[in-house]
């Protein structure tokens, strides 16, 4: 229960912020979230999703909230969104104004992955590198190089620039606050994964970017991190064999906010995720035979692993052999369709041919004997006193070469395992690549599973928060994708703005409907080219690449002179462009994908009109989805309704948010199919979008 002091505070804290606040107007909504957001985290193990739309003032209501209850608890405030750009928000902007406001004390902590951040040794290889062999001190070995390709001149110019920059402390090592553009030949070359890193033996550690980070966040009180750290922390085995709290907080003395928690579902999907590329595969084991080699020699040992470097190139060369075998019955059991851009071969309700599987299971075998023999190989070296560079480079390798050996081993394991009954199965599939390469998959088809193990009962609270978790205010969906536990609260807020006022929804006569792809493509386009108003700023929203390029060549080339693409360039100079010329009266159209379709904000006259083109039901052949649809189909069940449509609804949700970003915006928003209005679920769907003015033709 909520203790009186609490509320007391969260009281005065909320007080605080309407007092200090220039132009702060009282909402509802916020009050209302502040309340829920409380009583989940006081709970032991409570557990809350609410939907709180733009301008609810969400992230000021969970942070009085959640620190007031982390302050009575003594535990950790961790707030984990899905983008850099709300970290920084939070970090910069929302964070330190609430502190100052609530005249509170925190210490604050941003946590990124290891890849976000530079990594000293790997930056002193790659400038020593660049003197050449002789000079560097790594041999002429070049399965230790560390350029896949000769440097460009400004790559080399780009690593000059940095390492200055991190000597001479003026860049504490943040990759996203690099003060140089950073290439993607170079990016890899300049961080570390967890495989490639050792710790506490590297030569660096101590000025280690990544481990000061950490050392901030093991002192902090409240922490902001993405989604995708968290969810690795949280799927790490930890003490007393409990999940999480190997990089982040004990998930027991932690409270949990996932701000843009809609993409919680597919994150935590693509966790469990794996592939094998198998050509790529081969030659890599190939290329780590020779660095065993160096490995034995550098260490002078006979026997590493309990392995003699015969017994070693044994191991690796019957994986090797095995790879290939299994590659040869899947191309003498499938024959791709070489029609489709990217054949695939998805095993119906998760199930392969059985030969596959007998593979698998072999493989799955010698890839973990293979990875505990080489966790042996690298611990040898990594633990010698002085190896010099090659000992840097070798131990740098021969973990990323074990990360890739744990990764294969996961998916053949996920191949070769039995489907728990009652359980939806893993998805599993192959692809034949635009060169004919084979790539084997794995992945889990529902979050929920992993959230039950791992996140519900383990933390001390968790909230979920984000504009758009139901359909119209049904959170079953939702539920069901991330396994919310059955006491779970969830709300879902009014907007704090008069949609009905400042808005209105169109659904336009129009002659096709989306299945016909080239008349719709026209229809789009003879529509746009007589009713947009060219000379304001607007965004238009495709759900595939292919139907954006054809409206835009059917479009007449004066209005195409006046669209801005998704692209063409990147986003952040094409929005900056669009906003330059909107601002300058000469009006600009946005053309994007569904990533343009949320946390874009674009207020007052730089977005007046959202045009939708089509209703964003998910892609049919993801593998993912088929998978899952034919498991609900096999309980009798209608994928269809149960997951197609409110997904849908939830996108189509997201899109309409782009539109009204505060009390003064107003606009319109224009849906260019006619599915909501000839279709049976069309009907729904309105229903459940916010309350703007509708104007459906007839």
């Amino acid at each position: 229960m909520l203790a009186d002091t609490t509320k007391d505070a969260i009281r005065a804290a909320y007080a605080r912020l309407k007092d200090g606040l220039p132009g702060f107007r009282p909402r509802a909504s916020q009050g209302k979230m502040i309340a829920e957001v409380a009583k989940a985290l006081a709970s032991e193990g409570g557990v809350a999703a609410i939907e709180a739309p733009t301008g609810t003032g969400k992230s000021m209501a969970y942070l009085i909230a959640g620190h007031e209850v982390a302050r009575a608890q003594k535990k950790k405030l961790l707030i984990a969104t899905a983008t850099v750009a709300l970290q920084e928000q939070l970090v910069e902007r929302d964070i330190p104004l609430y502190l100052q406001l609530s005249g509170h004390t925190a210490k604050v902590a941003l946590a990124k992955g290891r890849g976000r951040y530079l990594c000293p040794r790997n930056l002193a290889m790659a400038r020593n590198s660049l003197a050449g062999p002789a000079q560097s001190g790594f041999g002429f070995d070049a399965d230790l190089a560390l350029w896949s390709k000769p440097p460009a001149e400004r790559d080399k110019q780009a690593l000059s620039k940095l390492a200055q920059a991190f000597d001479e402390g003026q860049w504490n090592g943040d990759m996203d606050a690099a003060p140089e553009p950073v290439s993607d030949l170079l990016r890899p070359m300049l961080t570390t994964s967890a495989g490639g890193c050792t710790n506490r033996k590297c030569g660096h550690f101590m000025i280690c970017p990544f481990f000061a980070a950490r050392r901030a966040v093991d002192d902090a009180d409240v922490i902001v991190a993405n989604q995708d750290l968290v969810l690795a922390d949280l799927t790490m085995p930890g003490d007393d064999d409990n999940w999480g709290g190997v990089i982040l907080p004990r998930p027991d003395e932690t409270l949990y906010v996932f701000d843009e928690a809609h993409h919680i579902p597919g994150k935590a999907i693509d966790r469990g995720a794996s592939d094998v590329h198998m050509a790529a595969t081969v030659r890599q084991l190939s290329r780590l035979g020779r660095q065993v080699h160096a490995a034995y020699s550098l260490t002078d040992k006979e026997s590493l692993g309990k392995l003699t470097l015969d017994a070693g190139d044994a191991k690796l060369q019957e994986l090797s052999d095995a790879l290939e075998s299994l590659e040869k019955e899947i191309r003498l059991g499938w024959l791709p369709d070489h029609a489709e851009t990217e054949p695939m071969y998805r095993g119906s309700l998760g199930r392969l041919p059985e030969a596959w599987v007998e593979h698998a299971r072999m493989l799955s075998l010698q890839a973990s004997e293979v990875q505990r023999w080489l966790a042996a190989v690298r611990r040898a070296v990594v633990e010698m006193t002085d190896g010099g560079p090659t000992q840097e480079a070798l131990s740098r390798e021969l973990g990323i070469a074990l990360e890739r050996i744990g990764k294969q081993a996961g998916c053949w394991q996920a191949w070769a395992m039995e489907d728990p009954d009652q359980m939806p199965p893993l998805a599993r599939w192959v692809t034949l690549t635009g060169d004919q390469q084979l790539v084997c998959h794995a992945s889990a088809v529902s979050a929920a599973g992993l959230l039950r193990s791992v996140l519900w009962g383990n933390a001390s609270g968790v909230v979920l928060t984000s504009a758009t978790l139901s359909a119209g205010g049904n959170f079953r969906g939702y539920a069901d994708a991330v396994g919310l536990p059955d006491d779970a609260a969830t709300l879902s807020l009014p907007s704090p703005f008069d949609l009905a006022a400042q808005a209105q929804l169109e659904v336009p006569a129009m002659d096709a409907l989306p299945d016909a792809r080239e008349e719709h493509a026209q229809a789009i386009s003879d529509w746009l080219a007589e009713h947009l108003d060219w000379n304001a700023g607007n965004l238009v929203l495709f759900t595939s690449r292919a139907k954006l390029d054809r409206v835009l060549q059917r479009l007449p080339i004066d209005k195409v002179r006046k669209v801005r693409a998704q692209g063409s360039l990147g986003k952040t100079q094409l929005i900056a462009e669009h906003i330059g010329d909107v601002e300058a009266g000469k009006g600009s159209t946005l053309f994007g994908l569904a990533s343009f379709g949320e946390g874009l904000d674009l207020p007052g006259k730089l977005c007046e009109t959202v045009v939708i083109t089509q209703l964003p039901f998910a892609v049919p052949t993801d593998p993912v989805g088929a998978t899952y649809a034919e498991w609900l189909e096999s309980r009798g069940r209608n994928p269809f309704i149960e997951v197609s449509i409110p997904e849908a609804t939830r996108l189509l949700t997201q899109y309409c948010g782009r539109l009204i970003r505060n009390e003064s915006d107003s606009g319109r928003i224009v849906l260019l199919d006619r599915r909501v209005v000839t279709k049976r679920y069309g009907a729904g769907m309105l229903r459940a979008l916010p309350p703007f003015r509708r104007v459906i033709e007839r």
